[in-house]
């Protein structure tokens, strides 16, 4: 475990200092969830543009639960867990570039979970009409994750760790709205 520690303060110290100064405040607002609230209106629109209301409701109702489990998880792991923040590691200090600190613990990222569960959900429920949209959706969980090791307030594995239970999460809570949505067209035909 010790071996894994250590190459994972080394890739994270290599990912980190690739920044630099004049890209610091492009990396924080990448890093921030309100500068994304309109992709957000436009997975809204896609989803009501695709699905009945009565879909569209139980989908919101999945895909807010569904966050919420993902973040609060990720904030039981921190403090079971109590790996340092790499901000907070004394292991590092000087040899890092911190940009922003967060809380004391930081494993896994709560970031990188609630990212890739929303990308994972969108996917599952999207991807037949926008065969393009994981591909841009991936490539911006990516960017978003990356932002947390740049910013210096997570290990690499924080990230992957985040980016998995994430994808577990979407994928488990996307199968849940599916099989819901199934179920609605299902019942509507038959009424129907």
């Amino acid at each position: 475990m010790y071996e894994i520690i250590q190459e994972d303060q080394q890739a994270f110290l290599i990912l980190n200092n690739w920044g630099s100064q004049p890209f610091d405040q492009f990396w924080i607002m990448v890093s921030e969830t309100w500068i994304w609230a309109p992709l957000y209106g436009i997975f809204l629109y896609l989803l009501y543009k695709n699905f009945k209301l009565k879909s569209l409701v139980f989908i919101l109702i999945f895909l807010g639960l569904g966050v919420t489990l993902s973040d609060q998880l990720a904030g039981i792991f921190k403090t079971g867990i109590g790996r340092f923040r790499p901000c907070h590691d004394p292991a590092l200090d000087h040899m890092m570039r911190e940009v922003k600190c967060g809380g004391q613990f930081g494993f896994y990222s709560s970031h990188a979970s609630n990212t890739f569960f929303i990308v994972t959900f969108l996917s599952r429920l999207l991807y037949r009409k926008y065969k393009f949209l994981p591909y841009f959706l991936f490539f911006w969980a990516i960017v978003v994750s990356y932002s947390r090791i740049y910013l210096g307030v997570h290990f690499p594995l924080d990230i992957l760790m985040g980016s998995a239970m994430g994808f577990l999460l979407g994928g488990l809570f996307s199968t849940f709205a599916l099989k819901v949505i199934h179920k609605q067209n299902k019942d509507d035909s038959v009424k129907g």
